[in-house]
């Protein structure tokens, strides 16, 4: 009978609370200390994580150069679908706050996802993504953000942000001309909808499978700058 083997755990930085990785048969799982049991992720279900990079990736991969931003490693499966789907001359940065989720993914984790921290394409930043996004204008074809299950703050009060008026306005200005954002959620909000179109982006929400074609599915909205 399988069951959760707790692997390791690790602080979330300004935040006071950890993730843990648990192993459960084949798979790994990680949860939020002390939380409600509920999981943040598993490797066996990635399918809506896949698709995050996949669709802006396909729109931006005719590009020269292209390069784009994702916000939260996770398990890297976003990183191996964006890696998938670009060029061999593309960039494609990761902002991951928490250290201990990169050498999760360098470690256990890697082989899961085919190892994409190891392609020379793949530039870690060990930082909030909210400061990548505003200290470089215009530096990004497109941007994929997967930093908490919708467009509120869980793992981290602040990634609210985001998700407000000035965050969607810091995505824009980070895209370069007919950049795309694409945002990860367990769910639909039609507020958020309303926000992207507020900021300045035409705004598609897309339903996902997070497994195969059938079971659970999850949001994420594709967004193309319209202006600048």
């Amino acid at each position: 009978m399988k069951r959760f083997v707790l692997l390791d755990t690790t602080p979330i930085p300004e935040n006071g609370g950890a993730l843990c990785l648990f192993e459960y048969g084949e798979d790994f799982v990680i949860k939020i200390q002390g939380g409600d049991g509920g999981q943040l992720m598993n490797t066996r279900m990635h399918g809506s994580e896949d698709a995050l990079a996949e669709i802006p990736c396909r729109k931006v991969a005719g590009r020269p150069n292209s390069r784009v931003l994702i916000g939260g490693l996770g398990m890297g499966f976003t990183l191996a679908s964006a890696l998938k789907h670009l060029g061999k001359m593309a960039e494609v940065v990761v902002a991951e706050l928490v250290p201990g989720v990169v050498e999760w993914n360098r470690g256990p984790l890697g082989e899961k996802a085919g190892n994409p921290l190891l392609d020379p394409r793949t530039v870690i930043r060990m930082e909030d993504v909210a400061k990548v996004l505003q200290a470089e204008p215009q530096g990004f074809d497109a941007i994929m953000l997967d930093v908490d299950n919708g467009p509120e703050g869980l793992t981290q009060k602040a990634n609210s942000w985001l998700y407000s008026a000035g965050g969607l306005s810091a995505c824009a200005k980070a895209l370069r001309p007919k950049g795309v954002l694409a945002v990860w959620s367990a769910s639909a909000d039609r507020q958020f909808s309303d926000k992207l179109k507020k900021a300045g982006f035409k705004a598609e929400e897309v339903q996902v499978f997070a497994h195969g074609n059938k079971g659970t599915r999850h949001t994420i909205w594709i967004a193309e700058k319209l202006k600048g």
